[in-house]
């Protein structure tokens, strides 16, 4: 087995530090002001939840709290980034993309304008909030519209990395954040850019099955603990991390298919649509090879305590062995 060497020193012993992936965010966007002072940051009732708030308090005049009006904060961050600012909207997932999809696709995408736009809570770990707050459709949402870019950070790292690097993107942009603690697997030092995908677990190449797993968003690390199982088990697991899921980095996603004799992917999200659906419909046409996808399959959240749910759907540690198993 082999981690990627920019991983924290403890992940093979499971003694990671746990932390949201939206406190990455508020660290990245209060860097991405104090950088440029075309950043303003937006927000819809949640400024502290999205983490917003430490930006708010350095850059009061560059700050905009709109109230519970989703859909008109993103009419306001398309008119800001006409006048050449780079706006940064944030709400729950659910509700910004959920509730003002339209406002996105017409006056941003549509006008291909500079705005990020920052979904919290998402996935089914938002826990006891239940199914009406834990967004599972939007990278769905989101992907299918042109101009958009779509991420899903890891942890709380490569969240700050995230956004720094969607500041400086010319274009609009979409990230998911969560709402719960989850390992952090990255560092401060560890690479990232928008649309590069990084093998982070390579498979023992002395064993004769090869499964590749590609996952995306804070399932990372079940992802990596999976891959070390399975080959205490004698299979074979790489550990494919995109965190871009549009664009798709195809180039490093053919030569993982080749690598592996199936593939699975994994993803806090619903199973169409989302990252399992991406890496299909590409390999389909250019290297057809068995892929599983492990998600949340056509149904709704519940609530429950955010390990609980991960489990229940599926997405836990054994559940990802077992299926690699069956491939």
């Amino acid at each position: 087995m082999t981690f990627a060497k920019h991983l924290q020193p403890n992940i093979t012993s499971g003694e990671v530090p746990n932390a949201p992936t939206r406190n990455g965010y508020g660290d990245g966007l209060l860097e991405a002001g104090k950088r440029d002072e075309r950043v303003v940051a937006l927000a819809a009732d949640l400024t502290e939840s999205t983490r917003t708030n430490l930006f708010a308090e350095a850059f009061p005049k560059r700050f905009v709290e709109v109230g519970i009006a989703e859909q008109n904060m993103a009419s306001v961050a398309s008119g800001m980034a006409a006048m050449g600012k780079i706006p940064f909207i944030a709400s729950y997932a659910m509700f910004s993309p959920g509730r003002s999809w339209e406002q996105i696709r017409t006056t941003i995408a549509y006008n291909n304008a500079n705005v990020k736009i920052v979904g919290a809570h998402a996935g089914v770990s938002v826990g006891p909030d239940g199914a009406t707050h834990q967004a599972i459709e939007d990278i769905a949402l989101m992907r299918v519209m042109p101009n958009m870019v779509v991420i899903a950070p890891a942890d709380e790292h490569e969240a700050r990395k995230a956004t720094l690097a969607a500041a400086q993107y010319e274009g609009p942009v979409y990230f998911r954040l969560g709402r719960s603690a989850t390992p952090v697997v990255t560092t401060p030092e560890s690479p990232f850019e928008i649309g590069k995908a990084e093998v982070l677990y390579r498979r023992n190449e002395t064993l004769e099955k090869k499964v590749g797993i590609v996952v995306t968003g804070s399932l990372l690390y079940n992802a990596l603990k999976a891959a070390q199982q399975l080959e205490a088990d004698g299979i074979g697991a790489s550990v494919l991390h995109m965190a871009t899921i549009k664009p798709l980095d195809t180039e490093m996603l053919e030569k993982f298919a080749i690598e592996h004799d199936a593939l699975m992917t994994i993803e806090e999200h619903q199973i169409a649509g989302g990252l399992g659906s991406a890496v299909t419909e590409h390999l389909s046409s250019v290297r057809p090879i068995r892929v599983e996808r492990i998600g949340v399959a056509d149904q709704f959240g519940q609530s429950g305590e955010p390990d609980e749910l991960i489990a229940h759907y599926g997405m836990d540690v054994s559940t990802i062995v077992k299926t690699a198993r069956s491939l």
